[in-house]
């Protein structure tokens, strides 16, 4: 039997889940990657990937999704990465470029634009290689992940944007939960659970191993994974996915 493929994403919010299958065997029985979140999408789309950490927007593209587990990738308020900033008021800005790596976080403040703002921007979408910090006046930037840790100092005026959906729907927002595109076997399914468990429940062990790489580090790490992550999936965040798929039908 080949390999189950698992495609999980490069930055730090996945470290707890990296950290338990690691930890308990998955190099060994899967193939473990890492990857931007939409190209975990796209893998999991073209069949690349059996099982990934499925950005919510991308959910729909899938033919016969199946949410696995009981964790994901969410916040419940600030989550810190995943921001628009600008050096112009948001009032003022015209133009929002958005960050090629993430389908969920660019429907987001398409969403909560159109919903909550009730304002139009222009939207452009960017690819490897731009410069962020670039930007002009009346433009912002929509950024994700650990570079907002390295960006967020650049700007003068930054929106986070789980904050904001909180905001005005009372709910947390999830990003990403994992997804598999096929049955898989419940032994399987079980173990994989489990190991998620292991991760986000040894938080002093997950900082031991990468408190010391990255662009968020020891007690800056401890925090973001503590108190701006949350990785359960309750009903409340099942009821926070349904309602924010629905907004994205009419963006």
């Amino acid at each position: 039997m080949e390999k189950i493929r698992i495609s999980a994403v490069r930055y730090a919010n996945t470290y707890p889940f990296i950290f338990g299958l690691t930890e308990c065997g998955f190099t060994k029985k899967a193939v473990l990657e890492t990857d931007h979140p939409a190209d975990c999408a796209l893998k999991l789309i073209d069949g690349r990937s059996d099982l990934g950490l499925m950005p919510v927007a991308a959910i729909p593209f899938l033919k016969e999704p199946t949410i696995i587990g009981d964790y994901c990738i969410g916040a419940n308020g600030k989550v810190r990465t995943v921001q628009i900033m600008s050096n112009t008021p948001f009032e003022d800005v015209k133009t929002v470029y958005l960050d090629y790596r993430s389908r969920t976080s660019v429907a987001l403040i398409k969403v909560i634009a159109a919903s909550f703002w009730k304002k139009e921007f222009k939207w452009v979408d960017t690819a490897s290689g731009f410069n962020f910090e670039m930007i002009l006046n009346r433009e912002a930037v929509v950024l994700i992940g650990d570079q907002c840790f390295e960006l967020e100092g650049k700007f003068i005026y930054k929106c986070d944007l789980a904050e904001e959906w909180k905001k005005f729907t009372g709910l947390p927002f999830v990003f990403a939960c994992w997804v598999a595109n096929k049955p898989l076997p419940d032994k399987f399914t079980e173990d994989f659970n489990n190991a998620l468990y292991y991760g986000v429940n040894n938080i002093d062990l997950v900082l031991e191993r990468f408190g010391k790489t990255g662009a968020i580090t020891g007690t800056d790490l401890r925090k973001y994974l503590t108190e701006n992550i949350d990785f359960i999936l309750d009903t409340n965040k099942r009821t926070a996915m349904n309602l924010f798929l629905d907004l994205q039908k009419s963006i």
